[in-house]
This record gives structure tokens, C-alpha cells and sequence, in this order.
């Protein structure tokens, strides 16, 4: 997504051009072609001819994601240059700029949204409210419309996911299968057959809901239709969930990470799982105080966890791992209802451990495609196939 909208934007400023040229490094080189990103900067310059260069083993200093564009004339002459570095989500700074993204929220610690809460007698989702505007809602229902349209897709479509993994789809069938139980799986319900088909919508290339990444699309809706099913719940009740959900993958990507690649997977599955949970107790009538530990448990139990999908698709095992953080989102806000919210590990404290954690784990457990999973599963593969490899995925 960052570099489809860095493509289009570079485009715009360079509309003379006769030809472009792109230079991906680090992970974003590793997996590009796994995350469909050949495809995306390919379709954001046509028709005009696009030069990809692979540079897997070139890492910048500045994030593991970067990109260089240049426009180039008939000569082959460059015409203008451009750095950025894509951070997880669909979001992207240009070189020189700062990490950070741009502040939306005057507090920038749960601490503080906490404490300010309970002064003022507010909710999480009024707190969202003050400080995005009322205009949040109408951009929450098409949120909404947007995941559950993923899901119900996901659920009626069937096939081998694109990529040379040979990966069936399976939502049809988990969700065939569930409705035909009668009520031996009432308490799972439909969540497993929810989060893979809004998974598989991604690792299709299909639209789905970045939350906070399109790795780990899949838990939210999951989560948020789960409940729909088996509580009464309205539709503003569902969007006020989604404003608690939005500020906890805020606060995530602030105070530390949800790109893979940065951080490992414990950034964007955590995220998910830590956003899903806070949407659910707040569904299921938990106070701030816990809303925030079943956000704080959701990422505590998916510490140190590596980013290493196969053959860089967001399919292996990345796919499951969405059905399996949806139900220990729902397992951490029944978990934090039955308690009074007291706990000893903050959701601050848990968030910095995870972005010291990620920055520890080494490079090849970071969507690098070169541990892990990523080099102990084989598949078969057509003779061809290493020809069109990164540099990184050959061997």
C-alpha cells in the first residue's frame, strides 16, 4: 500500500517522464514480491515502463523498508530522485523526515488517556470523538462496511490462493462445517471461518482493512462480527468499538511499531490481537480500566514473535496466525470482564518491551524471508520459479 501511494505521488510530480525506476531494499526487497509490491508499483506507473531493481542485501539505516524512485527521459537520463521508507500499514515517510507519524492525539501514553479519562468521565471512544471530530463516525462506518465486506467474500470464495504456495482457501469450508455443528461450536461460533476469509482476502490481494497491517487484517473484523452474532449490538456500539481499537494501534505505532520488518510479527499480530481485545471488552461493557488490560494482555502473550512468511507471502504462516490471535483477543476480553482491571504490567510497559524486543530480534526473523519458517518449510516449485527470485530468496 505505502509504496503504491509513494509511486502515485511521485508520478504526479514527474508527469514528463519517459520511464521510471525503482530500487527496493532490506526486507521490503526480500518480500516484495511475496506482498505483491512488483504488482502495485507496476500498476501506479502504467503504462509507462517501470525498472524494479532488488536489493535485499542492502539495508538503510533509517528503516528496513526502503524504496528509491527516479524518473527518467528518453535518454535514460535521471530526471528527478526520490527516497522513501514504507513503516508499516500503508504509511510511508520521505528520507530526512521524521519517523514519528504525524500526531493525532494530544496524549501520547495510555497513562495519560487513562488518567484524563477518569478525570473528565469519559470513554476511550469519546476521547477519539474530541479529537478527531464527529466526521470519525462516517469514516468508521466505511471502515466497517470495508471489513465486513472482506469477510463475507472471503467466506464464499474458494481456490488456490495466487503466489506458487498451492494454499487453498479454507473459510468456505470451516464455515460450512461450523454451520453444520448446530450448537457443539455456539462459543467459537463463526470466528475462526471470519478471520481466515478476511486473511485470504489479503493474501489474494483483494480489499481489506489495514488493522494495523494487511498481515494481521484479519483479527479485528474477525472479532467485531464474532460479537455481532452473539450479543445484541447496534451498529454505533460497533463503531465506538473500532474508535477503542484505532486508538490502541495508535498508541502502538507512536510509542513503538507495527511493521514487521522493524519489529517482527509481534507488531502486527500483537497489534491486532491488542486491538481487538480492547474492541471487544468495550463491547462487552468493560470499563477503561479493562479495556486497557485486555489490550495490554493481548500483546504480552505475543512477545518475540517473528516475522518469517514463506517464500515473502503473507500467506505462511501468516494466514493462521490471524484465526489464532482473534481467539486469544476474545479469550483476553472475557479474561479482563471477569476481573476489576487491576493488574501489574501496564499497557505502556508491555508496548516499549515489545519495540526493545523486536529490536533485538535479529534481521532474518523480520519479514527478511531468510529464517524461520521462511527456510525450514519446502515446497515444491517449477524449475523456473528461482530466475524471478530476489536476490535474498535465491539458493
Amino acid at each position: 500500500m505505502a509504496p503504491r501511494k509513494a509511486a502515485e505521488k511521485f508520478r504526479e510530480r514527474n508527469p514528463l517522464a519517459a520511464s521510471y525506476r525503482a530500487t527496493l531494499y532490506g526486507s521490503l526487497a526480500a518480500t516484495g514480491r511475496g506482498h505483491l509490491t512488483d504488482l502495485a508499483l507496476e500498476d501506479a506507473f502504467a503504462p509507462l515502463p517501470l525498472q524494479i531493481i532488488w536489493q535485499p542485501s542492502i539495508v538503510l539505516p533509517f528503516h528496513p523498508n526502503g524504496l528509491d524512485f527516479e524518473a527518467l527521459n528518453q535518454a535514460g537520463d535521471v530526471l528527478d530522485s526520490w527516497r522513501i521508507y514504507s513503516t508499516g500499514g500503508g504509511a510511508f515517510v520521505e528520507d530526512g523526515q521524521t519517523h514519528t507519524p504525524k500526531m493525532i492525539y494530544p496524549l501520547t501514553t495510555m497513562h495519560e488517556i487513562l488518567q484524563y479519562c477518569t478525570q473528565s468521565g469519559k470513554t476511550f471512544w469519546e476521547y477519539v470523538e474530541e479529537c478527531e471530530g464527529v466526521e470519525i463516525w462516517s469514516f468508521l462506518q466505511q471502515i466497517n462496511q470495508a471489513m465486513h465486506a472482506a469477510i463475507e467474500r472471503g467466506l464464499h470464495a474458494e481456490g488456490v490462493l495466487p503466489g506458487g504456495l498451492g494454499l487453498a482457501r479454507r473459510a468456505w469450508t470451516f464455515y460450512r462445517k461450523i454451520n453444520l455443528s448446530g450448537n457443539s461450536l455456539v462459543k467459537e461460533g463463526y470466528l475462526p471461518a471470519y478471520a481466515l476469509a478476511a486473511a485470504e482476502e489479503n493474501g489474494a490481494g483483494n480489499i481489506v482493512v489495514t488493522a494495523p497491517t494487511c498481515g494481521s487484517s484479519g483479527v479485528v473484523p474477525a472479532v467485531i462480527k464474532h460479537i455481532e452474532d452473539t450479543v445484541e449490538t447496534t451498529e454505533i456500539h460497533t463503531l465506538r468499538a473500532l474508535a477503542t481499537a484505532g486508538l490502541i494501534g495508535n498508541l502502538i505505532k507512536h510509542q513503538a511499531s507495527i511493521s514487521g520488518a522493524e519489529v517482527g510479527c509481534q507488531g502486527e499480530i500483537g497489534s491486532a490481537c491488542e486491538m481487538g481485545a480492547a474492541a471487544a471488552t468495550l463491547l462487552l461493557g468493560g470499563s477503561i480500566r479493562q479495556i486497557e488490560y485486555a489490550a495490554e494482555m493481548g500483546l504480552e502473550h505475543h512477545l518475540g514473535l517473528t516475522c518469517d512468511p514463506v517464500d515473502g507471502m503473507v500467506q505462511i504462516p501468516c494466514i493462521e496466525r490471524n484465526v489464532f490471535a482473534a481467539a486469544r483477543a476474545m479469550g483476553c476480553a472475557n479474561f479482563a470482564s471477569y476481573s476489576d482491571g487491576n493488574h501489574r504490567v501496564s499497557f505502556d510497559e508491555v508496548v516499549l518491551v515489545m519495540k526493545k524486543t523486536g529490536h533485538d530480534i535479529p534481521s532474518l526473523y523480520r519479514e527478511t524471508a531468510e529464517g524461520g519458517l521462511a527456510v525450514a518449510y519446502r515446497f515444491p516449485k517449477k524449475p523456473s520459479s528461482q530466475e524471478n527470485q530476489p536476490d535474498g530468496l535465491k539458493g
